[in-house]
């Protein structure tokens, strides 16, 4: 055998299989590629769209934990002023309910000050009557006399 024949019938094999190729093998094989690539950009795209979503999400949950705290200062401001409110009304509740007892207390102390007077008015009297039986000698009758021992009791 001839080497050039053996080139020649080399080459055009190797011909027919590049032909061949670039009508079956070829075609379907970039049709794979831009399909991969267009994956691989929609990929991309997607992974952007998700970077974006996920630095809103963050802010806005940012933003949402600042209200939050916001609005849970607010709250516990709140709890603070009605708790001191409460204190304070306890406070004024517990004095007026002092000055209530001291006040029936005073009332008491009154009326058992008229009571005591009014029971040593009592004895006064029975000692004047006493006294004045033995100054006079004879026995003073309270009921005939009861006018003159009211004028004198009301004057002690």
């Amino acid at each position: 055998m001839n080497i050039n024949l053996t080139l020649i019938g080399q080459s055009l094999t190797f011909i027919a299989f590049i032909l061949f190729c670039m009508k079956y093998v070829w075609p379907q094989l970039i049709a794979m590629m831009e399909e991969r690539e267009k994956r691989i950009a929609e990929g991309l795209e997607a992974a952007d769209r998700a970077d974006k979503d996920l630095e809103l999400a963050q802010k806005k949950a940012g933003k949402q934990l600042t209200e939050a705290k916001e609005q849970a200062a607010t709250i516990v401001e709140q709890a603070n002023k009605r708790g001191n409110q409460i204190v304070e009304e306890a406070k004024e509740a517990a004095v007026a309910e002092g000055e209530r007892i001291k006040a029936a207390a005073q009332a008491e102390i009154e009326r058992q000050v008229a009571q005591a007077r009014e029971e040593l008015r009592g004895k006064v009297a029975a000692l004047a009557i006493q006294g004045a039986e033995k100054v006079l000698g004879t026995t003073v009758d309270a009921k005939a006399h009861s006018e003159m021992l009211d004028k004198l009791a009301a004057e002690l």
